[in-house]
C-alpha cells in the first residue's frame, strides 16, 4: 500500500476480501474516510479498480488493485462555538469530554453547527486534522442521544495511534444500560452485526456480510420489569449495544429504532411504573468508562463517569418503585 498523504493509496486485494464491497472494503482501511465518504469520491472518479473506474458496490476479487485518489485535509471551514464542554482530561495529544445526550459528534446533514467538533475548535484551536473537514480530531462516534466518555486526538500522531487501537480492540469501552425486562446476572452476545437487509437505517444481527461483533453484560440493579446493567463491547460496531441487547430481547428503554420502546412501556401494567418510564426522553444509554493507551508514552488511561441527572433520576424513582413492592 502506498501511503503517501494527499497521493495515491493502493491495495492488492486478497482471498479473505473476495466478494466484499468496494465500499465496505475502503471504510475498515485506516483511510478514516466512512462510507458515505468512500461514495463521494467513488463517484467523483477518484477510486479504480484494475485501473478502471467502478461503483461503490462492487464486489471484489482476489487479485484486484483498488487504488484510491485521497485529497490532502482541507482547512476547517466549520465555525467554533463556544458551548458548553465538560473536559474530564487534556492535554497536548488527547482531549476527553463527557458529551451530554443531545448533542451531535460531528457535522453532517441537518446538523452543521452545535456540535462536539465545533465546541472542540473552540476550546482546542488545535485538534488533528486526519478526520478530515467535518470530522477533525474524531476517533470515534457515540449516537446523538447517547451521552458519556469521548476521546479524541489533537495530534495526526496522536490520531493514527488511537485510531490503531480502537481497530485493534484494544479500548477499554463500558456502558450503563437500562433495559426492559429482568436479566439474569451476567452474559455474552457474539452475534455478526451489519446492515438491515430491509431498513438501510437500522444495523441487524440478521444481515447476510455481517461483522464480528462482541458484547459482555452483567447486572447492576434489577428493578423488576426493567434492569440496569454494565455493558463492556470488545468491537465498535454501529449501534453495536442496542441492536445486541434489543436481539436478547431487552432493548434499551426510550430506544425509537430498536425494540420499540414506546410500545412495550404502553403495554405495562402497572401505571406509576409507566409512569416513570415514559419520563426517559431518549435511549437509557451511557458510555460510563473509556480506557486507551497514551498515544505518546503508553500508559494505560482509564476514565469514568458518573449517570447524568436524567437517567438516574428514572433509576431512583424505580429503586423506590422497586422497594415499594419487595
Amino acid at each position: 500500500m502506498v501511503l503517501h498523504e494527499g497521493k495515491l493509496f493502493e491495495f492488492l486485494i486478497a482471498e479473505p476480501e473476495s466478494g466484499e464491497r468496494l465500499d465496505l472494503f475502503l471504510s475498515k482501511q485506516e483511510l478514516f474516510l466512512t462510507r458515505s465518504q468512500v461514495k463521494r469520491v467513488t463517484d467523483e472518479g477518484k477510486v479504480w479498480v484494475n485501473n478502471r473506474k467502478v461503483k461503490p458496490g462492487y464486489r471484489l476479487r482476489a487479485g484486484d488493485r483498488v487504488s484510491i485518489k485521497k485529497e490532502k485535509p482541507r482547512e476547517y471551514n466549520l465555525a467554533p462555538e463556544e458551548l458548553p464542554l465538560d473536559v474530564v482530561f487534556e492535554d497536548r495529544s488527547v482531549i476527553v469530554v463527557d458529551k451530554p445526550p443531545g448533542m451531535v459528534v460531528h457535522p453532517a446533514a441537518g446538523n452543521y453547527s452545535g456540535t462536539l467538533v465545533n465546541a472542540l475548535l473552540f476550546h482546542c484551536k488545535d485538534l488533528s486534522g486526519i478526520g478530515g473537514v467535518l470530522r477533525p480530531g474524531i476517533v470515534h462516534r457515540l449516537d446523538k442521544n447517547t451521552s458519556g466518555l469521548i476521546v479524541a486526538a489533537k495530534s495526526d500522531v496522536a490520531h493514527r495511534e488511537l485510531a490503531a487501537q480502537f481497530k485493534e480492540h484494544l479500548v477499554t469501552k463500558v456502558y450503563k444500560a437500562l433495559v426492559h425486562g429482568e436479566v439474569r446476572k451476567e452474559g455474552v452476545v457474539d452475534l455478526s452485526i451489519g446492515r438491515h437487509p430491509v431498513d438501510g437505517k437500522k444495523m441487524s444481527t440478521k444481515s447476510r456480510r455481517g461483522k464480528e461483533a462482541l458484547t459482555r453484560w452483567s447486572v447492576v440493579e434489577s428493578y423488576g420489569p426493567v434492569t440496569l446493567l454494565d455493558v463492556r463491547i470488545e468491537t465498535g460496531r454501529t449501534h453495536q449495544i442496542r441492536v445486541h441487547l434489543n436481539a436478547l430481547g431487552h432493548p434499551v428503554v426510550g430506544d425509537s429504532l430498536y425494540g420499540n420502546s414506546k410500545k412495550r412501556i404502553k403495554a405495562l401494567k402497572d401505571t406509576s411504573l409507566r409512569t416513570i418510564l415514559n419520563d426517559v426522553a431518549r435511549q437509557a444509554l451511557h458510555a460510563s468508562r473509556i480506557g486507551f493507551r497514551h498515544p505518546e508514552t503508553g500508559e494505560y488511561m482509564e476514565f469514568s463517569s458518573l449517570l447524568p441527572a436524567d437517567i438516574a433520576t428514572v433509576c431512583e424513582k424505580l429503586r423506590e418503585y422497586a422497594f415499594r413492592d419487595a
